[in-house]
Order: C-alpha cells, then sequence, then structure tokens
C-alpha cells in the first residue's frame, strides 16, 4: 500500500501531544529506541541497530509498525465504484477508472498550482476504494477529501485498524506460516483475506525495493499478528532508521523532503504516476488540480529535476547540503540534498536532491558543500539497488 513516504511537513506535534500505535507497548518491550514521529511516538531503531536491520530486511525479513499512516475508504454513494473513482480523479492526476479489482497504484493529491499535496496509495477493492495516506498529512488529507467528494462518496477513516509492513526475500513465507493465503499475489495486488478467524486486507508492495507486503488489520488484533510474525523464521523488528536507508536506496521519495507543495510531479521524476488517459490528448486528460501547470512543465520540460547523487569517498551528504557546479568560490548554489545518508546494500553514500534540469544527465559532476568545502558528486540512475518486487 504505501509506496510513499511515511512523514512529511504538514503538521507537527509536540512530545506532550503525542499518539501511539497498536504495537507501542511491543516496542517497548523490545527494547526500541522511540522517538517523535509525525505526531506518534515511534522506534527508530531496535537493539539490532539500524546497519544491520537494514541488511536483515534485504537478506530476511523485516517487521515494521507503520500504523501512524491513514487508512480511508472511499464508498460510492451510487454502489457503483467507478463514481467513486471518477470522484477522485478530479484530485489526482492518475488513472483510477481503470484501476481493476484487487489492483492498487501510487498517485499524487495536486494543489492549484500543480505543486504536491501528499502521495498516497490507492486500492480498488471492488465495492470500495482504499487510500493509504502519509501520518503527518492524514488530518489535511482527510479534511480534502471531505471537502471535495462527500456529494459522491461515504467518506470512512479506519482509526480502528492498524498497518503492518513485512518487507525482504522472507516475507511470503513468514506469512504462509501464520495462515495468510498470499502466494499467488504479485506486485501491486490487494486482496482481503481472513486468516485464522481475523479480517486482513493485504497489499504485495511497500517501501523497501524488495519484495514485500503490507498489512491492514484489526487494532485491537496488531500485538497479537505482529508477534505472530516476529516468531517466523527470519522475521526481526526494524525500525524508522532502516526504513528511511531502504527508500533511499530504492530511490522512493520521502513527503516533505523530496517531494512537498513547492515540487511539481515533473520536477520529482513523477511522471510515470500519471497515465495515459490522464495526460494531454487522453480520453480524461486534466481533471485534476494544477493541471495546466504541469502539462506546460511536461510539454517545455521543467527547469530543475530529482535526480539521484552518489557522493565520492565515504562521507554521507545530508538532507540540506548545498550543490554547486564547480568548486569555484563565487559560483552560484544550483540546488539541495533532500534525502541523504549512508547506504548499508550500496556500501556507500547515496543521495537525492534537484539540480537544474541541464545537470540531470547521469554522470555529470555537481559539487555539495561539506563542512566548507565542495565535495564532487555524480548524478546516479535511481534507485540505487535493483528492486526484488514479484511480478507477473
Amino acid at each position: 500500500m504505501t509506496g510513499h513516504g511515511t512523514g512529511g511537513s504538514c503538521e507537527v506535534a509536540s512530545e506532550s501531544e503525542l499518539k501511539v500505535t497498536p504495537l507501542h507497548g511491543l516496542h517497548v518491550e523490545l527494547g526500541a529506541r522511540m522517538v517523535p514521529f509525525a505526531g506518534y511516538d515511534m522506534p527508530v531503531q531496535y537493539p539490532m541497530g539500524v546497519m544491520k536491520e537494514h541488511l536483515h530486511t534485504r537478506a530476511a525479513a523485516g517487521l515494521f509498525d507503520v500504523s501512524h499512516m491513514g487508512q480511508v475508504e472511499l464508498h460510492p454513494k451510487s454502489g457503483d465504484v467507478a463514481d467513486a473513482a471518477l470522484a477522485l480523479e478530479t484530485l489526482v492526476p492518475a488513472d483510477i477508472l481503470a484501476l481493476k479489482p484487487g489492483r492498487q497504484r501510487y498517485a499524487l493529491f495536486t494543489a492549484a498550482d500543480g505543486g504536491i499535496l501528499d502521495d498516497l496509495m490507492v486500492a480498488n477493492m471492488g465495492d470500495h476504494l482504499f487510500l493509504v495516506v502519509n501520518a503527518a498529512c492524514k488530518v489535511q488529507d482527510i479534511a480534502h477529501l471531505r471537502a471535495h467528494l462527500s456529494d459522491t462518496c461515504d467518506i470512512r477513516v479506519r482509526d480502528d485498524r492498524a498497518l503492518i509492513a513485512l518487507q525482504g526475500p522472507g516475507a511470503e513465507a513468514a506469512l504462509a506460516a501464520v495462515g495468510a493465503d498470499i502466494s499467488d499475489m504479485v506486485f501491486m495486488d490487494v486482496r482481503q483475506l481472513e486468516v485464522k478467524g481475523t479480517g486482513w486486507t493485504v497489499a504485495r508492495a511497500g517501501y523497501t525495493g524488495e519484495d514485500g507486503f503490507e498489512l491492514s488489520v484489526p487494532a485491537d488484533q496488531a500485538e497479537r499478528i505482529a508477534r505472530n510474525l516476529l516468531a517466523q523464521d527470519g522475521v526481526a523488528p526494524i525500525g524508522l532508521g532502516a526504513r528511511d536507508s531502504l527508500r533511499l536506496e530504492a530511490g522512493l521519495c520521502l513527503y516533505g523532503h523530496d517531494i512537498d507543495t513547492g515540487t511539481s510531479a515533473a520536477e520529482g521524476a513523477l511522471l510515470w504516476s500519471i497515465q495515459k488517459s490522464r495526460r494531454p490528448g487522453g480520453n480524461r486528460a486534466g481533471g485534476f488540480p494544477g493541471a495546466d501547470t504541469l502539462f506546460a512543465q511536461m510539454a517545455d520540460g521543467p527547469s530543475r529535476l530529482r535526480v539521484g547523487l552518489k557522493p565520492e569517498g565515504r562521507a554521507p551528504v545530508r538532507e540540506g547540503t548545498a550543490l554547486f557546479a564547480s568548486t569555484d568560490a563565487d559560483a552560484p548554489q544550483i540546488g539541495s540534498v533532500t534525502s541523504g545518508g549512508f547506504g548499508p546494500s550500496v556500501e556507500g553514500p547515496v543521495a537525492m536532491g534537484y539540480v537544474p534540469a541541464d545537470l540531470a544527465a547521469t554522470g555529470t559532476e555537481i559539487f555539495a558543500e561539506l563542512r566548507g568545502k565542495r565535495v564532487p558528486m555524480r548524478v546516479a540512475d535511481l534507485p540505487f539497488i535493483t528492486p526484488t518486487y514479484k511480478r507477473k
């Protein structure tokens, strides 16, 4: 469900207002280091440590608590899910109408000026649409949906559900071992299952670049389900620190960092999320906020682009680092890093950021300013690792 970010910049809660997920007690029991994140008290790492958690997910299976994210159902008042799809298309540029039952896709809530209000996943559940939105933006997203779609859809916020991600090559076997019938699912499939008397909604997707699943389960059953999964061979709890390094290696955006209201789908290299039917000349072209601005950028090319960046040497280049086209002291800043750190699987530093379109070609040398020095970096293809999604 969530091939998108878990954080962002939509809202900030003070520590005294922090919410907890249904798995909070389990995190504490397992020795997690808890930190404020998107208004919740969340595990950033466990005793294994971020590096080992990252590598464990790539080699075996990692269990992530993503219950802080928003789960929303759109039930068409007409009874026809196509009406809900067409209604949602007034807010997102993705083709929702063509989404077959049991499938999901990535979408963007766009603003009137073409900026990105949030990214989300949309699934066709047959009689309704199921949305997963970012934690920091969910209050605004739900208000946005209610303001624009209440005439056509019954909007149901599923605060009674938890969300658990199980990611890595061992995820399928672990789920099968606890009774989930998921072996014939492929990437972006979604289905409703009954597992030992409990209703699950399962998507074969995730935010790590690995094969894996995201499980929407009843909040009051979440701890039992998590414990059962953690009891399976090769499954370990993974915190937000490793989740961030995994998604960075996979070239996936974090809302509020790599994309936000000041970036467009064209600038963010996310035009792949806009299907032909919604583009100029398509049978349902436009009709979403900011379409004219976005279409102009598609025709002329955006002035800047999100790219992968590989620093030379071993020093990580962090978010906010200024980028330059040369080492000349008077050279103007050309962009900045939006996500950066050490990639454990890549065995070196990796980053993403925005650069002028004429400097966005793979292999272009640019420079990051680290501690008063200009350090060379090269524009690199994304993702940094080869994804292992199970395709048809």
